[in-house]
């Protein structure tokens, strides 16, 4: 039923939570994070090759037990970004980003950046909790990525990949209609789902 879902929702959250957070502490010499850079580092190059450099690319900065995108942002070729939180209901803003660049707290202290260089991303990595065999993917009930994507996705092609731990595998996500599929999931086993 669908009054079930918000409820089924934040269960799902819970024990996604947990899993992520044993998957986080496992991973404790980085190889699951080093094997997911890689793997999307050659997901994007498969994609885009030569034209990876004209590419801007929306990661963003990691919190808590998520799985943490720095490498790809700082060794990507082309502009890089980071989402913004404008207010409740909204989809997100990018603001350009650099290694060295002075950054503030944002909206659920999210780090910011100081100076706001809004970009528009050609290609997403997409934080979650949770993903299932489909793309669809868990996030923390807020629906920033949903709006955000389905914005996006009709003003033109984006590409929008989640970053997790194998761990964070779920087969049986509760799922909306407002719930966006990705385009592909990367794991440190690899690119695990992709439907380019």
């Amino acid at each position: 039923m669908k009054s079930e879902i918000p409820t089924r929702k934040a269960l799902a959250r819970s024990q996604a939570g947990m899993r992520r957070n044993t998957a986080f502490l496992s991973d404790r010499s980085g190889h699951d994070v080093a094997a997911a850079a890689t793997a999307f580092r050659q997901l994007l190059d498969m994609r885009f090759g030569a034209g990876l450099r004209d590419i801007v690319l929306a990661g963003y900065m990691p919190m808590r037990s998520e799985i943490s995108p720095l490498s790809i942002m700082e060794q990507h070729p082309g502009p890089v970004c980071v989402p913004v939180i404008t207010g409740r209901g909204q989809p997100l803003e990018f603001h350009r980003w650099t290694v060295d660049m002075p950054m503030v707290d944002g909206a659920f202290k999210a780090l910011i950046p100081a100076q706001s260089d809004p970009l528009t991303p050609t290609a997403l990595i997409v934080p979650l909790l949770a993903y299932d065999s489909n793309g669809y993917r868990l996030g923390y009930g807020g629906g920033f990525y949903d709006r955000t994507l389905e914005q996006l996705r009709k003003d033109g092609p984006v590409l929008a990949v989640g970053l997790a731990f194998d761990a964070q595998f779920c087969e049986d996500l509760p799922l909306e209609d407002t719930d966006q599929q990705l385009d592909a999931v990367v794991t440190g086993s690899g690119v695990v789902w992709s439907k380019l």
